[in-house]
């Protein structure tokens, strides 16, 4: 809070305009490049008002009061909470379905997210899976491998803010259906290593390791390769689908919440971390600078003519950090091959969430000719 309002009032001094402006716009910046600090989804913090076994009441929000299944993530805390029970002018009390870390108390402050699960495939979901090395251009990257019979491979990539935990709410229905389901770290996550920069850089570079986790899952027999990417892993999902050398293994995509238009991305981070609206063209400007990334290199990936494979596209018109705008014109150009499944209600890569039985169903539809 102290180094925003510096930076604010650097912003608006009239002595040293020019260095003030530049302060600025890598501060805004690198609310979108910095890993540890974009979380697409931030939020406000929520008191823990009561707890009983099977209920939780928290401090009445826009977050709180979301329909669906969330976590609630605190310092070393974290549990899962189900559907609205009740409601005040002041509280919103939810199903308190379990609590794996922590301990979850009267006066804990947390914030609501879409990561139900924590941990790996077996300790929060009693999957058996391996934790294998995927090599990579930076070195060997972590990820966990669930093998099964099917010759159809799904590689789950999560996007930026978030961990490979992300992907574990979508990961039982996978297994289910029989397919072998590869998870990846990439660069700047942890256990694997560290980009150059240490910045993100909002999939333009990051595709690179999906690239490698795809020829490590062809190397190790996948005759077919689905990409489900959230968010920015979304849009390293299409760059892959693009330029992979084994992209002709591709035979799907699932691409949730995607960031098509990674401007829109970065003023959405300043936005929800409440900097005044004069900085957002700074930190547009501090990002193309810092990391090379131009408009143009970017739209190419949602280029609705370099689509070739069967793409299923889940968003909805609530998420504020990636425009659903887009997805839906990348539908209406390509109907032959792109599906959008709307979720409205749902803020960023939180599709699943709001409606996990629909999404479930969505895809075993969208998936089942291709296994």
């Amino acid at each position: 809070m102290r180094l925003r309002t510096a930076v604010v009032i650097a912003a608006t001094t009239v002595v040293g305009a020019g260095t003030a402006a530049l302060a600025a716009g890598r501060y805004g910046s690198a609310l979108a490049l910095k890993p540890a600090v974009a979380g697409p989804m931030p939020g406000s913090l929520l008191r823990v008002r009561a707890v009983s076994r099977d209920e939780v009441v928290l401090d009445r929000g826009a977050a709180s009061a979301r329909p669906g299944v969330y976590g609630l993530a605190g310092i070393g805390v974290h549990a899962t909470v189900g559907r609205v029970v009740d409601e005040t002018a002041h509280s919103v009390t939810r199903r308190l379905l379990r609590t794996d870390k922590g301990r979850l108390a009267k006066d804990t402050y947390v914030r609501i997210t879409p990561q139900v699960y924590t941990g790996d495939p077996g300790s929060a979901l009693a999957l058996e899976y391996e934790d294998v090395q995927v090599p990579g251009e930076l070195g060997p990257m972590p990820a966990w491998l669930l093998p099964a019979p099917r010759g159809t491979w799904v590689i789950a990539v999560h996007g930026a803010g978030a961990s490979r935990a992300d992907t574990l709410n979508v990961v039982p229905t996978l297994h289910r259906f029989g397919l072998p389901v590869l998870v990846p770290a990439y660069r700047n996550d942890p256990g694997a290593p560290a980009s150059p920069d240490h910045l993100g850089h909002l999939g333009d570079t990051e595709w690179h390791d999906l690239d490698a986790a795809m020829r490590y899952a062809v190397d190790q027999g996948a005759e077919r390769i689905v990409l489900f990417g959230w968010s920015t892993g979304a849009t390293m999902a299409l760059r892959a689908a693009q330029q992979s050398p084994v992209r002709n293994r591709v035979v799907g995509l699932i691409l949730d919440s995607p960031v098509l238009d990674w401007r829109s991305a970065v003023r959405a981070a300043v936005t929800q971390h409440r900097l005044p609206a004069r900085l957002t063209p700074l930190a547009v400007r501090a990002v193309e600078g810092r990391t090379g990334l131009h408009s143009a290199r970017h739209a190419e990936a949602a280029d609705p003519t370099k689509l070739f494979a069967p793409t299923l596209l889940v968003h909805g018109p609530d998420d504020t950090f990636a425009p659903w705008d887009h997805s839906r014109a990348l539908a209406r150009r390509r109907p032959d091959v792109v599906t959008l499944h709307t979720v409205p209600g749902a803020p960023h890569a939180a599709m699943w969430n709001v409606d996990p039985d629909g999404y479930e169903e969505t895809l075993r539809r969208f998936l089942t000719p291709l296994m």
